[in-house]
């Protein structure tokens, strides 16, 4: 499995765009790709993705991790070029997208193989938990409802080994004790600190970092 970060704050290769926000993609031998958030911009999600060789029109599903404007800025830039794409939304946003298969999520559900949604989460925001060969990874847009309760709806499906995406607000450090990837990416305010405690652990996270899983 592999997750290549297409949008975020920060880039890990020279020439893409950077922006406040989160978007990465989620590809497997036997699913079509999953797209997590779009960012904030469409035109520079657009530009990563040509830049990364990522086909827009192949993505199968678009999971938004909650509606804030850093998460959903680029769906529609994506819609317009990518006319069947499923779309999963957290049930708080309950938009109607004209013309398109949408699921609002309030409970945990599945996505697609190996890929599952924790459900929406204190009414703001949903995370996705991967079964990888490593074991469990989140895959977290902000994690507004808190860190643990985040691992603990994902330790349902297993070992959870690793965490990507965006920590706001956190600093829980003891709760990542055990965990094999920690990739902080996005809003995380602590990022120097989770480098200091968690050195064999920490990934930086960037626009055009591949991780494979």
């Amino acid at each position: 499995m592999k997750i290549t970060i297409v949008y975020d704050n920060c880039f890990s290769r020279e020439g893409l765009v950077t922006g406040w926000g989160f978007s990465c993609l989620i590809e497997s031998v036997d699913t079509p790709p999953l797209l997590f958030d779009t960012g904030a911009d469409g035109t520079a999600l657009l530009y990563n993705m040509k830049e990364l060789g990522i086909e827009p029109r192949r993505i199968g599903v678009i999971v938004i991790s909650h509606a804030h404007g850093d998460h959903t800025g680029g769906l529609f830039s994506v819609l317009e070029v990518n006319k069947h794409t499923e779309i999963y939304l957290p049930a708080s946003s309950a938009a109607i997208i004209p013309g398109r298969k949408v699921t609002l999520v309030r409970e945990p559900l599945q996505v697609s193989e190996d890929i599952f949604s924790t459900g929406e989460l204190k009414g703001i925001e949903q995370s996705l938990v991967v079964r990888t060969s490593r074991g469990i990874v989140v895959i977290a847009g902000c994690s507004h409802p808190g860190i643990r309760t985040i691992l603990d709806i994902a330790s349902c499906y297993g070992k959870v080994c690793g965490i990507i995406g965006g920590l706001h607000g956190f600093r829980d450090f003891a709760c990542l004790d055990g965990l094999f990837l920690i990739c902080p990416c996005h809003c995380t305010q602590h990022k120097a600190e989770l480098r200091r405690f968690f050195p064999d652990q920490y990934v930086a996270c960037g626009a055009g970092l591949e991780l494979e899983l």
